[in-house]
């Protein structure tokens, strides 16, 4: 037993004791024939692709209508700069929330790939299998959603589980006789249900989902579960995929007499998966999708042994408050130490502005939230969970000023971490009023992130891209250029970051104006951006007064003091 093996054995042991350990003999023994036949010839691989990578996230219907028109657009994605796909829920699904219902862990929907219903798996798998390649082939990375904390009310498991207290398949969930076990669990959906428990007629019990009722929690404390979600793992590592985002991690593990959120557990469970992909090849990003602070979110990164990557969910509501300030104090604030632990060597961050899901604000404090809620919220139906969130599209947010939205792309970009970009907003789409309430009809619920999904009216856009005063050309190619530059200079994707102070004429410190260093031993670059509406001016001490910046920019200088226009950014 190798040394990874042993330490799969560990972690198995800490949480299960002695009582599976033919489960887990029988576990090895397949890992070990799975490495021998798909992994056996060690590969030159970079573990850390993820650091320099541009992330583009997208629902391959919504972008293209299937895998054959995301196919088609792979030439796009590639022109834009993009090195890594994130395709949003693509696995079988009855699709009541967006895909993130999963009734099949191991088979991507046969509409998803431009497949008939009947099409056979080595069908499906042969068209996986010629989008991966021609993605690959392009320098475009793929990983995609895996909802590992919930399955589908649809899903064999729970059909056969509801059936009987003796089913194989019961202990799969968590089942309850009441409603009151867990009461230290925070209610997630608080707009949709009143409890954490659902009735089920048939079972004659209770059931927990932390998410819809639609979505019943995995019981992890039952050995099998773990087997299964970690050999449905290594089968997507088999096929080729780069990574997981690793949808609803906080939640794996449930214990009475707690908040059943980043318990011990759940990090022992994140480390079993992490080490079983490990032991056949490192490489395969694990993204945690935990919506926490930062000081509790790094533990999901342990000692370079967890999860590579994790949302940095606080930073987003930074930017939108700083702009809205125009001061740049609160993303100094949330990306100092003291908010923001350091972290290993092999992490990284992911940063974005917009996503599938709602502009959160749980991460920030109840001043910020009512006040960034009540700026932002020019729609009482972008409304999300009880003001806790704003459901909305990039361009609305910012009234389609195309000087914010840019801004806010420049600051996302050059702060540590890797970006991601939700798709349309590289051309400011608009919420989508018709799938919203198509899905309103469709599912019985006013769930208000449904404005930022849908279709994308390709004719539409593609004559936008061509006019050089549409807002959609415009962001476009402001993007376009951000991305090849930062492409271009390692500092923006593995630098160290320094704040610097800008004072103006008087000697004080101006406010506005948001400035920093990212250095590598190799270069030094500086960004300065005017976070206001005004113009405004800071001395800058540089060697040589540049007429341009990297993203020829043309620089305007009075005396030592850079002149900044309103929602000007620079990178020197």
């Amino acid at each position: 037993m190798d040394a990874l093996q042993q330490t799969l054995s560990f972690l198995w042991h800490d949480l299960y004791g002695r009582q599976a350990d033919e489960t887990l003999t029988a576990f090895l023994t397949e890992l070990t024939s799975i490495k021998q036949q798909h992994f056996a010839i060690p590969r030159a691989v970079d573990t850390t692709w993820y650091k320099d990578a541009i992330v583009y996230s997208t629902y391959a219907d919504f972008f293209a209508r299937d895998f054959k028109g995301l196919q088609a657009k792979l030439p796009y994605l590639q022109e834009l700069g993009v090195t890594c796909l994130w395709l949003l829920p693509i696995l079988q699904s009855p699709m009541k929330d967006a895909g993130f219902d999963i009734s099949d862990f191991e088979e991507i929907r046969a509409e998803v790939l431009g497949l008939p219903p009947e099409a056979s798996k080595a069908e499906k798998d042969r068209a996986f299998a010629e989008f991966l390649e021609d993605a690959h082939t392009r320098g475009i990375r793929l990983i995609f959603d895996i909802a590992i904390n919930h399955t589908s009310n649809e899903h064999p498991w729970f059909l056969e589980a509801r059936q009987s207290k003796d089913s194989p398949k019961r202990d799969y969930y968590i089942w309850s006789d009441t409603p009151e076990k867990f009461p230290k669990a925070r209610l997630l959906m608080k707009d949709f249900h009143n409890s954490n428990w659902a009735w089920d007629e048939t079972a004659g019990q209770y059931y927990l989902h932390r998410f819809f009722e639609i979505q019943p929690d995995l019981n992890y404390h039952n050995p099998n579960v773990l087997v299964d979600m970690t050999t449905m793992l290594i089968r997507w590592k088999i096929k080729g995929i780069d990574g997981i985002r690793a949808d609803a991690v906080p939640f794996l593990w449930k214990e009475e007499g707690t908040t059943c959120e980043s318990l011990p557990e759940t990090h022992t469970i994140v480390k079993f998966f992490r080490t079983a992909l490990d032991y056949l090849e490192p490489g395969t990003l694990l993204l945690a999708e935990a919506c926490q602070p930062p000081k509790d979110v790094v533990a999901y990164f342990g000692e370079g042994d967890e999860c590579q990557g994790a949302y940095h969910f606080p930073v987003m509501p930074r930017i939108y408050r700083a702009l809205a300030e125009e001061k740049g104090q609160a993303i100094e604030m949330v990306m100092h130490p003291d908010f923001t632990p350091a972290i290993p060597e092999s992490a990284q961050w992911f940063m974005f502005l917009r996503c599938h899901d709602e502009l959160s604000l749980e991460m920030v404090t109840p001043e910020e939230r009512t006040f960034i809620f009540e700026y932002y919220t020019k729609d009482p139906r972008w409304n999300y969970r009880q003001g806790e969130g704003i459901a909305a599209r990039l361009a609305n947010i910012f009234e389609q000023d195309q000087r914010k939205i840019t801004l806010a792309y420049s600051i996302m970009f050059t702060l540590p971490g890797t970006p991601i970009i939700y798709y349309g907003d590289e051309f400011a789409t608009l919420n989508n009023e018709r799938y919203y309430q198509e899905a309103l009809q469709r599912t019985g619920y006013a769930d208000s992130r449904n404005f930022v999904r849908g279709p994308i009216d390709w004719s539409r856009v593609e004559q936008e891209l061509q006019n050089p005063d549409s807002l959609a050309y415009q962001v476009y190619q402001a993007l376009q250029q951000m991305i090849r530059v930062r492409k271009d200079h390692p500092a923006f994707s593995r630098g160290a970051l320094e704040f610097a102070h800008l004072h103006d004429a008087e000697g004080g410190v101006n406010p506005h104006i948001l400035a920093y260093r990212r250095s590598v031993p190799s270069e030094t670059l500086v960004v300065v951006q005017n976070l206001s509406s005004r113009e405004q001016r800071g001395k800058l001490l540089i060697e040589v007064k540049k007429s341009k910046d990297l993203l020829d920019h043309e620089l305007h200088w009075h005396d030592e003091y850079i002149v900044l226009p309103p929602y000007s950014f620079y990178w020197l």
